[in-house]
């Protein structure tokens, strides 16, 4: 009888420890589990935010598409322009960096027109980044000790305008001049996205009446 009960006794502790062994396994693997679900949760939260550090990038290198209005020092009003402040006009240009289209297409208003020398330009930006070719437009006025007006294709200058960032204080090359009418602009882009106040600068030959 004692036998029996012995052996009773050391089935029963064997059972036990195999109960014990198998959730501790269940524990193993459940936080196992847990582990791999937050690894994957800061693998994803990590990749999101290099995306986001890579648009951020995109966006300070893009145009500021709107301004303060303000009018450069010794740029004058144009006396007979082809569109008077007021007009309605579509705009046939592309400034805007990117795939889609924010410019090209938009009726405008005109909120300003002015004759001077309308420049392309390269430059690096001061805050960094990669070089940016034939930005259009920078005006003469808004070149630093610039002297006479124009300036030949190559000559290096000193840029005092600040359309997108970095652009105040960066040495720049002229890549190419146009004597003409410049247009400030208010319009809605293309994608209904933004209200775009007072843009500068857009040339006489980019703009059309509405039809």
């Amino acid at each position: 009888m004692k036998k029996r009960y012995g052996i009773f006794l050391l089935l029963s502790l064997i059972l036990l420890l195999s109960a014990c062994g198998n959730e501790e396994n269940q524990g193993n693997e459940e936080s196992n589990k847990e582990a791999a679900n937050e690894e994957e949760i800061n693998q994803d939260d990590s990749s999101q935010e290099n995306m986001d550090d890579d648009h951020s990038m995109e966006e300070g290198h893009s145009h500021d598409m709107s301004s303060d209005g303000e009018i450069p020092d010794g740029l004058e009003e144009a006396d007979n322009p082809a569109f008077n402040e007021g007009d309605q006009v579509i705009i046939e240009a592309e400034h805007a960096e990117g795939d889609e289209p924010m410019m090209k297409g938009a009726e405008a208003t005109v909120t300003g027109a002015f004759n001077t020398t309308a420049y392309a330009v390269s430059f690096t930006p001061t805050s960094g980044g990669e070089p940016v070719t034939d930005h259009k437009w920078v005006i003469h006025e808004e070149l630093e000790e610039p002297g006479d007006a124009p300036l030949e294709e190559g000559t290096e200058v000193t840029l005092n305008a600040d359309h997108m960032e970095g652009m105040e204080g960066a040495a720049a090359t002229i890549d190419s001049a146009e004597q003409t009418t410049v247009y400030m602009l208010d319009f809605t882009t293309v994608n209904g996205d933004q209200e775009v106040t007072d843009h500068k600068w857009v040339t006489e030959s980019e703009l059309r009446s509405p039809e």
